[in-house]
């Protein structure tokens, strides 16, 4: 079970950000490499669709306030998809590593993707359109990299999905907190 954690993690990360690119990713590694991947996620009709979603969520995700709305409607699937995901990588486990392995990849998918929501909310009051985008093409380029990065080193993976995870609260934080401070200003400003 221990070496399944690394995969399960990120996988789980990658899902709370963009679980329509993890699943292309690791279908197409497993057509195109000799990788062992879920048989599930190599078929074609799994790809196709992959493929189209990646493609919406790329043009959507970059769109000031309708990537929120699209956030809002994938709060439903992104955690599922680090379940299911989860699941399809644990494979023979037992019933208890499982359901350990599943809760696992939930909970990072749920963690990532509350993550890139609040960060996705706190960049859309900058009144530009840039740093959307520029935010949106990061989160792709990760989920990207410690997606292929987990295929060659699971636990390196596995690290630095974690160390996005710890930036991403902190980053959400300080957004938050810098906007209430800037509320907070302008009310006083107002009040004068």
């Amino acid at each position: 079970m221990a070496e399944l954690i690394p995969l399960v993690f990120t996988g789980g990360w990658a899902s709370g950000i963009n679980p329509y690119l993890v699943v292309l990713l690791t279908g197409l590694t497993g057509r195109l490499t000799d990788v062992a991947v879920p048989d599930a996620l190599i078929r074609t009709d799994v790809l196709v669709a992959a493929a189209v979603l990646t493609a919406i969520d790329f043009v959507v995700d970059k769109t000031a306030y309708l990537d929120s709305t699209w956030d809002a409607v994938n709060t439903a699937i992104r955690p599922v998809a680090g379940v299911a995901l989860s699941l399809l990588i644990s494979g023979d486990a037992t019933t208890l590593q499982q359901a350990s392995l599943a809760a696992l990849g939930g909970t990072t998918a749920l963690a990532s993707h509350a993550t890139k929501a609040g960060t996705r909310i706190a960049v859309n009051t900058s009144p530009e359109p840039v740093s959307n985008v520029v935010v949106s093409l990061l989160e792709d380029v990760a989920v990207f990299v410690v997606t292929v990065l987990a295929f060659i080193a699971p636990w390196l993976a596995a690290a630095t999905a974690f160390v996005l995870l710890a930036l991403g609260i902190v980053v959400v934080v300080l957004f938050w907190k810098a906007i209430a401070r800037y509320r907070r200003s302008r009310q006083r400003r107002r009040a004068t």
